[in-house]
């Protein structure tokens, strides 16, 4: 497929087909990596990682848990 670089501000910007960034997953604000490989401008999307409470709390140790933190009395519908 054939496109064409616009001016976009002092940058240059290219459109994405439709077709292809369903092919990958791209959506509008997705972020992506853009490098150059052997001459060759690459643009990849970037996945965000994926957490799972258990493996962060294993995380948790006596080395860097942090203290309590005094915030004052509770504030509106704020029970504890």
């Amino acid at each position: 497929m054939h496109s064409k670089v616009q001016k976009w501000g002092n940058s240059l910007a290219l459109r994405i087909p439709k077709a292809f960034a369903l092919e990958i997953g791209l959506s509008e604000d997705a972020a992506v990596d853009v490098s150059v490989r052997q001459g060759h401008l690459v643009v990849a999307p970037l996945k965000s990682p994926t957490y799972a409470l258990a493996d962060l709390v294993s995380g948790i140790s006596r080395r860097n848990v942090h203290a309590e933190a005094e915030l004052g009395p509770a504030q509106g519908r704020e029970v504890w």
